[in-house]
């Protein structure tokens, strides 16, 4: 059976006039599959019950459905989804009193095994669907207005997978979610986080959606970036800044660095420096990212004092650094963690 959601209006309008409809019903199907966002073809009450029997006997919806909820007490709320298929993916409802962000996934698994992720310990097993990345923000907004009476306000490409490797999906699930006839949010408040794939930064650049850019650096030497994420070893850092300059120049948007704060790994002076070089060739902002430990890997955060020392090195030196406190603590908050629970 062929998903209904992956045809475009053209083709739903040719369906329609094929089992002996009006035009009229083509925005009525379009209407119920994204703004509805309907699970089945039987919910879409405004059709004929004769009608809707004859497309369920050619189309279905792969609609996600939401596995398992965990609640953390600072409001964080994490769920595990089911795909039609049977794989899991993660996305995360992050609350805070100006923003309701939704976290979500791209790919199920990753194939990049960066060392210091839970979604790097599952081999990737597919991209995302357009449409099921769409499902995943729809259910999070569900989420926001049911436990905190507010929509999103922005979405984060940061769950599992890597982005740009799945383009095609995320940026047409982004029209979507974009568009006045989906969600009708505003790009600006979306953000794509990537690894650092250079050929795929500088096709965002030419295409230019409007969405923000992030990029997961969490150490600004090679040495240390080959040792914990083994894309730099094709994508290295020189590579990288050509890419994120060409971005710039193409887009005039700043980037954002992610940055990890590591115990005795990323977090010296030295590593401060390096870290500065770059902040000064890319116009960009930084955000210090507070660990979340996993089971697989060994790494710890610094302590206080340490993560403190770091972001005064960095304010003395003039650089636009944030410390994002880490969410969910006391739940399987990091990415790939729940998904990677024995289902």
């Amino acid at each position: 059976m062929e998903n209904l959601r992956h045809l475009s209006t053209q083709e739903i309008e040719d369906a329609v006039l094929a089992l002996g409809e009006k035009k009229f019903r083509t925005p009525q199907i379009l209407d119920w599959i994204w703004k509805k966002n309907v699970g089945s073809i039987d919910e879409m009450l405004n059709l004929s019950k004769s009608f809707r029997e004859a497309l369920k006997e050619k189309y279905t919806i792969n609609k996600v459905a939401v596995d398992h909820e965990q609640f953390s007490n600072d409001g964080t709320i994490k769920s595990r989804f089911q795909l039609h298929d049977g794989h899991y993916i993660e996305g995360v409802l992050i609350p805070t009193e100006k923003r309701m962000t939704a976290c979500v996934s791209s790919q199920v698994g990753c194939s990049l095994s960066c060392k210091f992720c839970a979604t790097g310990f599952i081999d990737r097993k597919r991209n995302i669907d357009f449409d099921e990345i769409y499902d995943q923000v729809a259910i999070i907004n569900e989420q926001a207005i049911k436990h905190f009476k507010k929509p999103l306000t922005n979405i984060v490409f940061m769950g599992m997978g890597e982005p740009l490797l799945n383009f095609g999906n995320v940026f047409r699930s982004v029209e979507y979610i974009t568009s006045e006839n989906g969600m009708g949010m505003s790009p600006k408040r979306i953000t794509i986080s990537t690894a650092g794939i250079s050929k795929m930064i500088m096709r965002m650049a030419d295409e230019n959606p409007k969405v923000n850019l992030a990029l997961s650096l969490h150490a600004a030497t090679d040495e240390k970036r080959d040792a914990i994420m083994p894309i730099n070893e094709t994508n290295n850092l020189k590579v990288l800044t050509e890419a994120l300059d060409y971005y710039y120049k193409t887009t005039k948007n700043a980037v954002t660095f992610e940055y990890i704060l590591f115990s005795n790994v990323n977090d010296s002076y030295d590593d401060a420096d390096a870290l500065i070089k770059i902040c000064r060739r890319i116009p960009s902002k930084v955000n210090i990212i507070e660990y979340n430990p996993i089971e697989f890997a060994t790494f710890t955060k610094p302590d206080e004092e340490r993560t403190d020392a770091f972001m005064a090195y960095l304010a003395k030196h003039r650089v636009n650094a944030r410390l994002r406190r880490s969410r969910g603590k006391d739940i399987d908050a990091a990415c790939g963690q729940l998904a990677n629970v024995n289902h």
